[in-house]
């Protein structure tokens, strides 16, 4: 057997260099791909600085009516870095920072990075102790503060013994007041530096040095942060590069928050190995998406399933039609088979490369052939350091055999990933960098999964595959529910119901009925702008769309979707507030099928169909 084999147990001979997908046209590309190997002394600076060497004039960064080429933008960060070192920043640190989508973000992450410290990327839209644990969590005694973020660190007075340095925001129309722990005189530091490129001491850099701490979206609780090294910063962007086939003159749309690591790794690693430029929007907007896109030539542009939807429903409903774009490419997850067919039919056959993975993965799935609903496809696993194994969605479980190991899934079954963790001293493929928490770390780990003393990092995902090897996402563990002895996944039903006229979206998600078994459905629908919702068009749908123990059981039409900043439904307190009138304070329907109609909540109809009070009014 050879190392590139796979045994029965499903695990890697001899750990080969894992790709995490081997369809053809990666195949024929990714071998061609540069890779940083963990003890090589390159950085995300070393990269700038190459290019600003190279091709200094090309252009980097586009915002607004402000364009900054390579060497503009190596100069910029080269001020910064100078500025922070002279304040004590040095290689090793860990400084975060909390700026809007403007060049100013670039500047000061490139400028920490050319010291070798450690940058941590706060969300600006949070305060309070969201806030305070993500600085906490990162480590950093300092914060760089975008003046657009000042007011909600302002809010938070438990942060006034970290060193808050303020980067002044020309667009702010109402400046904030300042307390005195909040320096304003960064800006001026930054200033007075000379604009000559500076090698700055980051001698211990090296590949598998950490470079950046990106939280989770924070769905389920507060989030982590996760370890991004150099090496898989810049391999991942190499690999992207082969894969969507980047040139210099490819020009990449960065319309979600720099914080996140869809745009911070994905659009800003493949633009930088490929030369290419960032057209910069400080946050998503519906109305100028397809504008933007045609103004600034856009070929390649970051997606998630939702901003698709409101682009779709956004087009038909003023009738708007992009009549001359570029936009060759779109990178992203989330997008629904029939989101997807929509959006080929109104806006043109492109590349839609649907992926799975997150912020954490030591692994990942691509479909890049253009297979409508599929997140991947393997066809070979001995050349992927992904599996899927058997779960129990109802024991919250996974299965396993005779010799206490776990159970590989066949076409068709649903299961959890799991992606090997290789450990490897010449190459990254593989590698778990985990969070800053190794309690949370510990805690994605499985171990003697197929064989003694194996490791596996798992995703919390359950996902399916077919005879061809394309796999679907099915749902997160805990999302899936059990009713009337049936398992039900919130995220097809919520897919099978998304064509409901009006809808902006549908979030699904059980809720617990005192003295029934499992789980009953309920969906939370936000209407569009001069929509109504109709009982009687939805319980025609649910019954045409999904089997019956599957259509939602409860129908709660809220205001607004409870969402993260990067367009991530939560379904934490939706579940806790269950079909409680109390607690929702929004129109709830009761679905009865002795009358084949959902019903606006009263107790009457609750006791008509079976259903006792929710348990948080029995409290009350």
């Amino acid at each position: 057997m050879d190392n590139n084999t796979v045994n029965q147990a499903g695990a890697l001979d001899n750990a080969p260099v894992p790709r995490s997908v081997t369809q053809t046209k990666m195949d024929k590309r990714a071998l061609a791909a540069r890779s940083v190997s963990p003890s090589q002394k390159y950085s995300i600076a070393d990269r700038l600085e190459e290019h600003a060497k190279k091709n200094g004039a090309a252009p980097f960064l586009v915002y607004q009516d402000q364009r900054f080429s390579y060497s503009e933008v190596n100069v910029q960060a080269s001020k910064f870095a100078k500025a922070l070192q002279a304040r004590g920043l040095m290689e090793g640190d860990v400084c975060a920072m909390a700026m809007e989508n403007r060049p100013e973000f670039f500047f000061t992450w490139f400028g920490l990075t050319k010291l070798g410290v450690v940058v941590a990327f706060i969300n600006s839209q949070v305060q309070g102790n969201a806030l305070e644990h993500a600085i906490n969590t990162s480590g950093a005694d300092v914060v760089i503060v975008g003046e657009e973020c000042a007011a909600r660190f302002i809010e938070t007075p438990a942060l006034a013994n970290k060193k808050l340095w303020l980067v002044a925001d020309t667009e702010l129309t109402e400046k904030p007041v300042l307390p005195s722990w909040i320096d304003n005189t960064f800006d001026a530091d930054v200033a007075a530096q000379n604009g000559d490129s500076c090698l700055l001491a980051r001698g211990a850099t090296d590949g598998e040095t950490p470079t950046l701490l990106i939280f989770t979206s924070g769905t389920t609780g507060l989030p982590k942060a996760a370890i991004y090294s150099h090496m898989r910063w810049l391999t991942s962007g190499d690999v992207m590069v082969e894969t969507v086939s980047a040139t210099p003159d490819d020009i990449f749309y960065c319309c979600l928050p720099l914080y996140h690591g869809a745009a911070a790794t994905s659009v800003t690693s493949t633009a930088l190995a490929a030369g290419a430029s960032i057209v910069i929007r400080r946050k998503f907007s519906v109305s100028n998406f397809w504008s933007d896109i045609e103004k600034y030539h856009i070929t390649v542009c970051q997606y998630i399933g939702e901003i698709c939807r409101y682009l779709l429903n956004y087009a038909e409903a003023t009738g708007h039609k992009p009549k001359d774009h570029q936009l060759r490419c779109m990178l992203g997850a989330g997008l629904t088979e029939t989101s997807w067919r929509r959006w080929i039919e109104y806006f043109g056959d492109m590349d839609i490369l649907e992926g799975w993975g997150s912020t954490e993965a030591n692994t990942n799935l691509l479909n890049v052939d253009n297979h409508i609903g599929s997140c991947g496809r393997v066809p070979r696993w001995d050349r992927t350091n992904f599996r899927l194994v058997k779960f129990d969605t109802e024991t919250e479980m996974h299965s396993k055999d005779e010799n206490g190991h776990y159970i590989l899934c066949q076409p068709g079954e649903v299961g959890e990933g799991l992606g090997m963790i290789i450990n490897h001293p010449d190459f990254g493929g593989g590698r778990f960098e985990g969070y800053t928490s190794k309690e949370g770390t510990e805690q994605k780990i499985l171990r003697n999964v197929f064989q003694e003393n194996d490791a596996y990092w798992r995703s919390g995902d359950l996902l399916r595959y077919d005879d061809n090897g394309y796999f679907y996402f099915v749902d997160r563990i805990g999302d899936t529910y059990r009713w009337k002895s049936e398992n039900v996944s919130s995220q097809e039903v919520a897919n099978a119901l998304a064509e409901y006229e009006g809808a902006e979206l549908i979030n699904v998600y059980g809720v617990q009925v005192p003295e029934h078994e499992g789980r009953a459905g309920m969906a939370a629908i936000v209407m569009q702008e001069g929509c109504q919702f109709d009982p009687a068009a939805f319980y025609a749908l649910t019954t045409a769309k999904v089997p019956n123990y599957a259509a939602p059981q409860f129908v709660r039409v809220s205001k607004a979707a409870d969402m993260t900043s990067t367009y991530k439904l939560r379904k934490v307190d939706l579940q806790k507030q269950g079909y409680d009138p109390v607690a929702c304070n929004e129109p709830i329907y009761v679905r009865n099928d002795k009358l084949c109609a959902y019903q606006p909540y009263s107790e009457s109809v609750l006791h008509a169909v079976g259903f006792l009070p929710f348990a948080h009014t029995k409290e009350k």
